[in-house]
């Protein structure tokens, strides 16, 4: 059984993380969606916010499920017994990080692998801060992710 895990914030997250989240349960036998809390930012939602927002998002996926964590990513992974790190790239951009980043995960755990999907075409321009900073102005945020995220984002906006 192989076991990957898609670390990230995901504050909150996009259609695009959600297809990478999706296409990766059809990859892999399990899936674990890993919400960082990074206490060094200061992210709109909670961790556990995050993670029950996920959780629903994701519940058709029988193989996928969501914790958060805190720390590096390979010790999740090794935590969750883990082979595979699964990130997205939306664009070259992202690249050169995410390879990087890649590269040290290696040094660190060289028995877990990065596999990068790349985001569908359709939501390669998304990111959570576009998805925030489009919400904060009023625009229409119904294009970037499912109706019980946007509606929590808004939400939250409202409450702030």
């Amino acid at each position: 059984m192989v076991t990957a895990v898609y670390p990230g914030s995901f504050d909150p997250a996009t259609y695009g993380h959600l297809d990478v989240i999706s296409r990766a349960s059809l990859c892999f036998d399990r899936v674990v969606v890993g919400v960082l809390h990074n206490s060094a930012k200061s992210p709109l939602f909670s961790v556990e916010e995050r993670v029950n927002i996920l959780k629903e998002a994701v519940k058709d996926l029988t193989n996928v499920e969501v914790k958060a964590f805190d720390g590096l990513s390979v010790n999740f992974a090794r935590e969750n017994g883990a082979q595979v790190i699964i990130r997205g790239l939306r664009a070259v951009t992202d690249f050169e990080y995410e390879l990087q980043m890649a590269q040290t995960n290696r040094v660190l755990a060289p028995d877990v692998d990065t596999v990068f999907l790349t985001t569908s075409l359709e939501y390669a321009y998304l990111s959570s801060t576009i998805m925030k900073e489009v919400a904060c102005f009023g625009g229409d945020i119904r294009k970037f992710a499912p109706e019980g995220i946007t509606e929590a984002l808004l939400k939250k906006i409202q409450e702030k």
